[in-house]
């Protein structure tokens, strides 16, 4: 083979290095270029990584990214902004309760010492919450912390204790409204806000004294809006209860259950639970009533409540179907008329028949009211909340009823529900 002349090697060798090192600058400058989207696909990669917990040996974690941390930041400082601003409202109250005492039989064991009478009147002392309604010194809280009280005692945020006097109570409502002598500038109102304009899943917080705990915070959601509750203290029930998980337990009675912009939105009440314990659900009087009563509570002592004097129920589709009525009727029907009362003058009917229903006896027969003064009634729940929000005792209302069947309408002279 012939060799190629020396020159011509030369210069073939020369070509050859300089692809070699255009090859190798290539290379550099295109990790350059790529460095920074390999380095977000890293970011991501290492994420999953850390969600599926299976980050290769060596590596880095990757910080929480700050936006996270600011939310979770801005939720905490949210919270204890409303607590150091609503928490001088709200107090909390000892009562002093006179109990009379029950005869009891005496049984004398002879040769043994004579026992010691029982005592005929005794004292005990309850606790609960509250907050403060106005400049002028009334505080709101629950009727049965208050219920008998001979003596009540606030204590405000500041350690200050005074007495107070109950000047109005609602058992129907479970409200009570109390006074204390101070002067305004050491008084701090809540806000109100509006608990017909609430939302499940909307945020809860409550304040109040929970067994003796003094002001303490919870926090939670509204877990079910419109439920109808006997109030425990009287044979009526309140409306349009407010649901939450936010932890009620004994002694946030009467305490304020707030909004995520810490207004008041309900006054706690109670918690339903099978074990007598927090692991329940916790309900609240919504602000509504209490902008409704406690007003009138405080001119007046007491609230009066419009009655039509009947028990009534839900009209299911069992009972329709047992009263020859359309499958998908509702309504409230009418069990019982109290004698005398305004519905019985009025001549709306009670049930007159009884039939078994998967093994229960059920009354049927009465008058199902559909509508009162127009407004549709799909439940006893409808009829309640109209005549507790819409009218006062002495007020006429126009009912719809279906009787066998028929529609017709019946007016009502509404009359004051007895004590």
């Amino acid at each position: 083979m012939e060799r190629q002349p020396y020159g011509r090697r030369l210069i073939l060798g020369i070509v050859l290095v300089v692809l070699i090192l255009v090859l190798m600058c290539g290379s550099c400058v295109g990790g350059v270029l790529l460095a920074p989207y390999l380095g977000r696909l890293s970011l991501v990669e290492v994420d999953e990584a850390r969600m599926r917990t299976t980050m290769a040996p060596g590596s880095t974690p990757t910080p929480i990214p700050p936006t996270v941390l600011n939310d979770a930041d801005a939720e905490e400082r949210l919270v204890a902004a409303i607590y150091e601003r609503v928490a001088p409202s709200v107090v909390h109250i000892r009562v002093v309760q006179h109990v009379a005492g029950a005869e009891m039989p005496m049984i004398q064991i002879p040769g043994w010492p004579e026992s010691p009478a029982p005592p005929q009147d005794f004292y005990r002392q309850g606790e609960g919450s509250g907050f403060v309604w106005d400049s002028e010194g009334h505080i709101v809280t629950n009727y049965h912390v208050v219920q008998n009280a001979e003596k009540v005692e606030i204590t405000f945020l500041d350690g200050a204790t005074v007495p107070a006097e109950v000047v109005g109570t609602d058992p129907d409502s479970d409200l009570a409204v109390l006074q204390v002598n101070l002067s305004a500038d050491r008084l701090v109102p809540v806000t109100l806000g509006d608990s017909d304009a609430l939302f499940v899943g909307q945020r809860t917080i409550a304040i109040g004294n929970p067994f003796g705990q003094e002001w303490t915070l919870t926090t939670g959601v509204v877990s079910a809006l419109g439920r109808t509750l006997p109030s425990g203290t009287s044979r009526f029930s309140i409306p349009e209860m407010i649901q939450t998980d936010a932890a009620i337990n004994p002694g946030n009675s009467g305490g304020p259950l707030l909004d995520g912009e810490g207004r008041v939105i309900g006054v706690n009440v109670m918690i339903m639970s099978r074990w007598q314990s927090s692991a329940g659900v916790g309900f609240a009087i919504p602000v509504n009533v209490v902008r409704q009563v406690a007003p009138v509570l405080i001119e007046e002592g007491h609230y009066t409540y419009a009655w039509l004097g009947m028990v009534g129920r839900d009209l299911d589709r069992d009972t329709a179907l047992a009263m020859d009525l359309s499958p998908d009727q509702r309504g409230a029907l009418v069990i019982e008329v109290a004698e005398g009362g305004p519905a019985e003058d009025a001549g709306l009917q009670g049930s007159n028949e009884t039939v078994t229903i998967d093994g229960a006896d059920v009354q049927i027969g009465g008058d199902v009211i559909i509508a009162v003064d127009d407004q549709p009634v799909h439940t006893m729940d409808d009829l309640i909340v109209y005549l507790v929000k819409e009218t006062r005792p002495g007020q006429e209302v126009a009912l719809t009823v279906l009787r066998e069947g028929q529609e017709r309408q019946i007016e009502v002279t509404l009359g004051e529900r007895p004590r």
